[in-house]
């Protein structure tokens, strides 16, 4: 006779993984078409740490967002397949916008708890965030 589990099983909330965005300015292909809404994946460990090998970055740290944001970047209007070249070429507007993007889906909000103090009674909120220092 097979053993239950003690609890019913309950479905865990869907990971949002890509987000839909519409670039301010938009992206100008070769051909003169502009892109502007496209989709953007959650980053991987990989995403952050392979960008590091690549001497553009190594010599340029300010191209290590351009090497990030093309490996993350899962569609510019029809463009599918967005490379380093086509980041390089977005209106400063538009990376900007990409760069906070990047910043809100990828680093974890902060843990706010409401609590008390035991010896005062004073209410307050406390940021239990794992990534504060």
């Amino acid at each position: 006779m097979p053993l239950s589990p003690p609890h019913p099983a309950v479905a865990e909330p869907m990971l949002q993984t890509e987000f839909p965005f519409t670039l301010p300015c938009g992206y100008i292909d070769d051909h003169g078409t502009l892109h502007r809404q496209g989709t953007m994946r959650r980053a991987m460990a990989m995403d952050e740490v392979e960008p590091l090998g690549d001497l553009r970055a190594q010599t340029n740290e300010a191209y290590l967002s351009i090497l990030m944001l093309s490996r993350v970047i899962t569609r510019i209007g029809t463009l599918v397949q967005v490379t380093p070249f086509m980041v390089e070429h977005l209106f400063a507007t538009d990376f900007i916008y990409l760069q906070e993007l990047y910043a809100r889906i990828n680093i974890a909000e902060p843990s706010l708890v409401q609590t008390q103090c035991p010896a005062c009674s004073h209410r307050f909120v406390l940021n239990v965030s794992v990534n504060d220092g």
